[in-house]
Order: C-alpha cells, then sequence, then structure tokens
C-alpha cells in the first residue's frame, strides 16, 4: 500500500528525513511513533502531497505521491494535528460543506454524512454547533470529516493528541472499528503505549530515520536481548553459579538469595542450550525467564541509542 524509499527532507541544512525507508501493507494499522521533531509529520504531510520531498521516492497504491498529487489525495484522508473548524457551523452543516466539495448533495449527501458521524459517535451531536463540541468531539468531527470521499488510506498525525483519558478511549475503539473494515491506517503519537495495543505494527522515527519497525513483540523481543535473564534456583546454585561462569555468553552475574539475575549476550537458541545445561547437570530450575521491561524503556532505548539496534 505505502512505498517508501530513501526519503530526504531538508529545510537549509537542517536535515528532517534522512533517508527514510517504509513499506506499508494494504489492511495494516501502523502506529509511527517518535519523539517530538523526529521527523513524522513532515513524513505525513509528504505522504499526503502537502510538502514537496527534497530526494527520494514515494508510492501509495502505486501512485506516485511525489509526481501525482492531484490522483493521490483522492485516495488519502488525512487529519492534522491542528485543525480548524467553523465554529458558526452546525455539525452536520460542517459535514455537508465538504461532501459538497466532493460533488455530493441534497438527501443523499446528508445522510451519508450522517452515516459517518454515526460512526464516529457523533449522531447525537448533528445539530450543535461546532463551537460548543468538546476537544474530544472536535477530534472525532474532524476524523468523520476526512471519510467524506471513502479514502483507502487514512494518515492521522496525533488524533488524541490533548483528549482526556475518555476521549482518547473512544478514539482507539474508533481506529479499531475503521481497521476492521478494511482502512489502511497510518497514525502517529509520541507515545508508544499509546498505540501498542491497537496497532498492528509499529516503527519507530527518530532524527528523520526508521530505527525499527515491527510488531509490538517482535521489537520487544529483539530489544530486550540485551535485558538480564532472571533464573529462580530450588536446588543446586553453587552448581549454577559455576556453569554460568564458565559459559561464554554471560558477560555478569548476580545471587539474590534464591534468584540468579544474569547478564547474557546469547540468542534464543544459546538461552535453551544454558537452560538444558542447568538441569542436565542436576540443578533444579523453577523459572527461566528474560526480563522484558516495558514499552516506554524501549522506546527510550531506541530513540536514546541507536547501537542497540545494530546489536
Amino acid at each position: 500500500m505505502v512505498e517508501i524509499k530513501g526519503l530526504n527532507k531538508f529545510y537549509g541544512k537542517f536535515i528532517a528525513l534522512n533517508n527514510l525507508d517504509l513499506h506499508i501493507d494494504k489492511g495494516e494499522l501502523f502506529g509511527f511513533v517518535g519523539p517530538n521533531g523526529a521527523g513524522k509529520t513532515t513524513t505525513m504531510k509528504i505522504l499526503s502531497g502537502l510538502l514537496k520531498a527534497s530526494g527520494g521516492e514515494v508510492y501509495v497504491a502505486g501512485i506516485d505521491a511525489i509526481r501525482q498529487s492531484t490522483e493521490l489525495k483522492a485516495m488519502i484522508g488525512y487529519m492534522p494535528d491542528f485543525f480548524g473548524v467553523y465554529d458558526n457551523l452546525k455539525a452536520i452543516e460542517y459535514m455537508e460543506f465538504y461532501a459538497s466539495i466532493y460533488g455530493m448533495y441534497g438527501k443523499q449527501a446528508t445522510s451519508y454524512c450522517m452515516e459517518l458521524m454515526d460512526l464516529v459517535h457523533l449522531s447525537d451531536k448533528a445539530n450543535f454547533y461546532v463551537d460548543s463540541l468538546s476537544r474530544g468531539m472536535k477530534q472525532r468531527l474532524c476524523l468523520a470529516r476526512s471519510l467524506v470521499h471513502n479514502p483507502q488510506l487514512l494518515i492521522l498525525d496525533e488524533p488524541a493528541s490533548g483528549l482526556d483519558p475518555r476521549a482518547r478511549f473512544e478514539m482507539k475503539g474508533i481506529l479499531k472499528n475503521l481497521h476492521e473494515i478494511d482502512k489502511t491506517i497510518i497514525i502517529s503519537s509520541h507515545i508508544l503505549s499509546e498505540l501498542a495495543e491497537m496497532c498492528t505494527t509499529i516503527g519507530i522515527i527518530d532524527h528523520g530515520q526508521m530505527m525499527v519497525k515491527g510488531t509490538v513483540d517482535e521489537i520487544m523481543t529483539r530489544l530486550n536481548t540485551s535485558n538480564p535473564l532472571q533464573i529462580r534456583i530450588v536446588e543446586g546454585m553453587d552448581q549454577a553459579v559455576k556453569i554460568l561462569k564458565e559459559n561464554p555468553t554471560v558477560v555478569n552475574l548476580s545471587v539474590d538469595a534464591n534468584m540468579l539475575l544474569v547478564g547474557f549476550k546469547g540468542n534464543e537458541e544459546e538461552e535453551a542450550a544454558l537452560l538444558a545445561s542447568l538441569i542436565q547437570n542436576d540443578v533444579r530450575v523453577s523459572s527461566f525467564v528474560r526480563d522484558t521491561g516495558n514499552l516506554e524503556e524501549v522506546f527510550m532505548r531506541v530513540t536514546g541509542n541507536k547501537e542497540v539496534l545494530s546489536a
């Protein structure tokens, strides 16, 4: 669905995007995560045909996003992080105005706009003035507006920004529903945990480069190889310590009562071999796990230490 190769964007000497590569399949709900200023919005604007790239290739469903911006805009629904609304219009009038831009008028337009407002849980606010709506409702109205032309790809730049917990929960549910009706969605945030539960794939960007991409489980597995092993010993602690000290993949070791905390640089196969060695030498092990850490630790590690990804 989306193919980005070697994408660059320069503002004078400032490098906003640095040879960015990204592939997103049709039907994905892709979470685009990174610190403020990492390049998320720049990438989204180029994808939407709103900003010219300095170099590279961008394709959406086979359309050249850099050279065929007119065709591109018919396929994309874009929701910016900051958006304007017409406060002197009722919500349904606001929607009908955008429907008219795409050639829809009268009862057909009203009926269609009501369907979209129902999709974002705003049908009961159709005759309320936009000015009277809460921030969360305005966000959902803007999302409905971006769906008026039935786009294949939705690009949403921090749609939950500034929302209270309830409004965030509602927005999350709506996005899951849109994904279930086969929309491809790109959604950005600077908070990894905010996207982890709903996105099929996550990409972490920093300084204009894609640092890591995959499912949450894949990213956690890949990066947590530097986390220690936690081994709980029932019997045979001295033998366990001896075996671990002789293992070349063990870099450090600490003992706390019946728990061993083991710095380990091996892969999954070497982990399995280490456990087998302990058991074969009559060490009774009740648990053997890798410390998983948490999503925010992963985010900080990726955006603060590029060497982690090449390890």
